[in-house]
């Protein structure tokens, strides 16, 4: 589910897990602000099944974001209370912010720097 408070960092396209099963992905998103730490959210067609924790389609999800310019360490899974059957949270590194920055996300952090 989008919101008008979501950057959507990539449309449609599939990942598989280690099992070779092919999974939809609606699209990855982020909120367009917040305090640091951000929160990726990976849409899937349908639900996963167990599959959060599969680290074939975890590397699938990052590699995505890497093809599309991030330039950074590995993502781990966020909060266990925020995943759902069709979606997946990760916490991105630190290293993620300058990417999230070119795609319009304003660390709220920073306003407090100054």
């Amino acid at each position: 589910m989008t919101t008008d408070s979501d950057i959507e960092l990539s449309g449609p396209f599939q990942a598989a897990d280690s099992s070779g099963r092919t999974h939809e992905v609606k699209a990855i998103r982020i909120f367009d602000e917040g305090y640091g730490i951000i929160d990726v959210y990976v849409d899937f067609a349908k639900p996963l099944d167990g599959g959060h924790k599969d680290a074939a389609l975890l590397r699938q999800i990052v590699e995505r974001l890497r093809a599309l310019g991030y330039k950074g360490p590995d993502f781990g899974l966020s909060d266990p209370g925020l995943q759902e059957s069709k979606l997946i949270v990760l916490e991105a590194p630190e290293e993620f912010a300058t990417f999230a920055k070119s795609r319009g996300w304003k660390n709220l952090a920073e306003e407090f720097d100054e």
